[in-house]
C-alpha cells in the first residue's frame, strides 16, 4: 500500500533565486566598473587635491592665498588629464573663485573679456579673411615651392615655415603672429592625409611643424623691443630705476636680443628635426609634395583680387597700430593722443570691425566679411585665454605672488653663475604655472633689482635672464596664447609640448647663462658701476 503523499510546504519567506542573486551582482559590478572609469577618477582629481590643498597648506593664516592654491591645484588638474572638454574647464575660475573667496562673480566675469581678449578677437576675426579670400593657401604654397627642395627636404621646409614665423614675431604681437601663421601651417598640412590612417611620418611632420610655428612666435620676439611686452616692461623698469644710467635703445636691445634668439631658433629645429623630422622623411612625404602640381595651384588662385588686396592693406595697418601705439618713453606713439586710453585690442577690433564696412567688390552691396563667416570664431580659445587672465589676476590679488616671491631669497648667498640659471629657471617656472609674461616679468625685476644691491652685482645681470625666461612659456597649451592658438589646430598633444619645451627651456636657459656674463657685458656696460 503506497503511503499517501505530503504536500509541499510552502516558505514563510520568499527565497531569492539564486539566478537572480547573480544577476544583480553582476549589474552592481557592471554599474561600479562604468562609474569608476578613468575620466570619472580624473574628475574626481580636482576637488580631491583641492581638498587636500585647504586641509594641509598654511600660509602664516593667510586663508585666500591657500584658496587660490587650492583652486590651482583643482584646475591644473583637470587641464593636465583633459577630465573636461578645455573650454569647459576654462570657465570653472567664474564659479570657483567666488566659492572660494577670492574674487567676486563681476571681478572674474570682467577678465574674460578685457583688453587681450580684444586683441585676441580682433585678430582672429582678421584671420578669418584671410582664410575667406584663401591669402594663407598663397603664401602657404609659395613658402613651400621655395623651401621644399627637390627632391623634397623636410628639415629643409620646416626651416622655411619656422624663419618666417620668426621674422614677422620681431615685429608684431606673438599672438598676431601665432594668428596669422597657423593657418599658413594648416595651409600646408592640409595635403596630408588625416584621421586613424594617418602614417607616423606624416603624423610626426604634422607636429613638428605647429610645434615649430607657436615657439617661433615666442623667440623671434625676444630680438626687438616690440616684439613683446615683457622686454618693455624691463627697459621701463631700468629707466625708472636707474633714470642716470645709460638708456637701452632698440638697437642697444636689438644686439643682444637678435644673437640670443638666434641660437635659440635654430636649437628649437634642431630638437624639432631630431624628434619628428629627419632628412630620411622626406621619401614618405613627397608624394603629397609634387611641385608641378603645386606650381598649378598656385596658377589657378589668378592674380589678387581687390578683397584680397584689401584685406592685406588693413592686415599691415593693424601691424603698423600696434608696432606705432607705444614705442619708447622718447618716441611715442600714436597711443599718447588718446592720452594711454588706447590699447592694442583698440586698434585689433577697430580693424575688424573695418571689414565689416570695406566693399569686396565681388557683388552689389557685400563687405570683405559678414556675420556669417564670423561662427567659425575659435570661443574655446578665447575661453582658455580667459582663464587664464583670471588666474593671473587672482594669484595677484590673493597674496600667493607674494609668498611665492619670497621664494627667490635663497638666491641672495648664490654665486652668480649658479644664479643666472637658477633666476631664468624659477622666472620660466612661475610664467608656465602660475601667471602671464607680462605680470611675471612685473613681479620678479623689481625683486631681482633689490637681490643684485645687496650682492653687489649690476641689475641687468638679473633683470634680463629673469626677464626674458619669463618669455620661456614652452610647456602647457596655457602657458602663453601663441602656445594656445597652435594646441587648438589638434596636431600636437600636451605630451608633445612637454617633451620638446623642456628641451627648449633648457637650451634657453643655458643661451642667457653664456650670453649675458659675455656678450651682455659688452652690449649693456655691466661692468660699470650703477648708483
Amino acid at each position: 500500500m503506497d503511503s499517501p503523499t505530503t504536500p509541499e510546504k510552502t516558505p514563510l519567506l520568499p527565497v531569492e533565486d539564486n539566478s537572480i542573486q547573480k544577476s544583480k551582482s553582476s549589474c552592481f559590478c557592471s554599474s561600479l566598473k562604468s562609474t569608476l572609469t578613468s575620466n570619472n577618477l580624473s574628475i574626481l582629481l580636482g576637488p580631491i587635491l583641492s581638498t587636500i590643498v585647504c586641509l594641509c597648506v598654511k600660509f602664516d593664516g593667510n586663508v585666500t592665498s591657500r584658496n587660490m592654491l587650492a583652486v590651482l591645484a583643482w584646475i591644473f588638474a583637470w587641464w593636465l588629464t583633459e577630465a573636461l572638454p578645455m573650454p569647459i574647464t576654462s570657465m570653472s575660475p567664474l564659479f570657483l573663485f567666488p566659492f572660494f573667496g577670492i574674487a567676486s562673480a563681476d571681478d572674474v566675469a570682467h577678465l574674460y573679456m578685457n583688453d587681450v581678449i580684444a586683441l585676441v578677437l580682433g585678430s582672429f576675426i582678421l584671420a578669418l579673411a584671410v582664410e575667406h579670400y584663401n591669402i594663407h593657401k598663397r603664401l602657404a604654397l609659395n613658402i613651400t615651392l621655395l623651401f621644399c627642395g627637390d627632391p623634397l627636404n623636410p628639415p629643409l621646409l620646416l626651416l622655411g615655415i619656422c624663419a618666417t614665423t620668426a621674422f614677422v614675431s620681431m615685429w608684431m604681437h606673438n599672438v598676431a603672429t601665432a594668428v596669422l601663421m597657423v593657418p599658413v601651417a594648416t595651409g600646408i598640412l592640409h595635403r596630408f592625409p588625416t584621421g586613424p590612417n594617418q602614417p607616423v611620418v606624416v603624423g610626426k611632420f604634422c607636429r613638428a611643424v605647429i610645434l615649430g610655428v607657436i615657439y617661433s612666435a615666442t623667440i623671434g620676439g625676444m630680438s626687438t623691443l616690440t616684439g613683446t611686452g615683457v622686454n618693455l616692461i624691463l627697459i621701463g623698469m631700468w629707466k625708472s630705476y636707474f633714470p642716470e644710467a645709460k638708456p637701452i635703445t632698440f638697437s642697444t636691445w636689438f644686439l643682444f636680443g637678435f644673437p640670443s634668439a638666434l641660437l635659440m631658433f635654430f636649437t628649437m629645429w634642431g630638437i624639432l628635426c631630431f624628434l619628428y623630422c629627419s632628412r630620411s622623411s622626406g621619401q614618405a612625404l613627397s608624394s603629397y609634395f609634387d611641385k608641378d602640381y603645386l606650381k598649378k595651384e598656385l596658377e589657378m588662385l589668378g592674380p589678387m583680387a581687390f578683397a584680397e588686396k584689401m584685406v592685406l592693406a588693413l592686415f599691415s595697418m593693424l601691424i603698423f597700430l600696434w608696432m606705432t601705439r607705444s614705442i619708447t618713453d622718447d618716441i611715442p606713439g600714436w597711443g599718447v593722443l588718446f592720452k594711454g586710453r588706447a590699447g592694442d585690442g583698440t586698434a585689433s577690433v577697430m580693424v575688424a570691425t573695418l571689414l565689416f564696412i570695406v566693399p569686396s567688390r565681388k557683388q552689389k552691396g557685400e563687405k570683405l566679411m559678414d556675420w556669417n563667416k564670423c561662427k567659425q570664431l575659435p570661443w574655446n580659445i578665447i575661453l582658455l585665454l580667459g582663464a587664464g587672465l583670471a588666474i593671473a589676476d587672482g594669484v595677484r590679488s590673493s597674496g600667493l605672488a607674494d609668498i611665492l616671491s619670497k621664494t627667490l631669497d635663497f638666491l641672495e648667498a648664490v654665486p652668480y653663475l649658479a644664479m643666472a640659471p637658477a633666476v631664468c629657471l624659477i622666472s620660466s617656472t612661475i610664467t608656465e604655472l602660475i601667471t602671464s609674461n607680462n605680470a611675471t616679468a612685473t613681479l620678479i625685476v623689481p625683486l631681482l633689482i633689490q637681490m643684485a644691491k645687496t650682492i653687489h652685482v649690476h641689475p641687468l645681470l638679473l633683470m634680463v635672464p629673469g626677464g626674458i625666461g619669463a618669455q620661456f612659456a614652452f610647456l602647457l597649451p596655457t602657458s602663453t596664447p601663441s602656445n594656445t592658438v597652435g594646441f587648438a589646430t589638434g596636431h600636437v598633444e600636451i605630451r608633445d609640448m612637454i617633451m620638446v619645451g623642456l628641451a627648449l627651456k633648457i637650451a634657453g636657459i643655458a643661451v642667457l647663462s653664456v650670453l649675458m656674463p659675455t656678450l651682455g657685458a659688452f652690449v649693456f656696460g655691466t661692468n660699470a658701476r650703477v648708483g
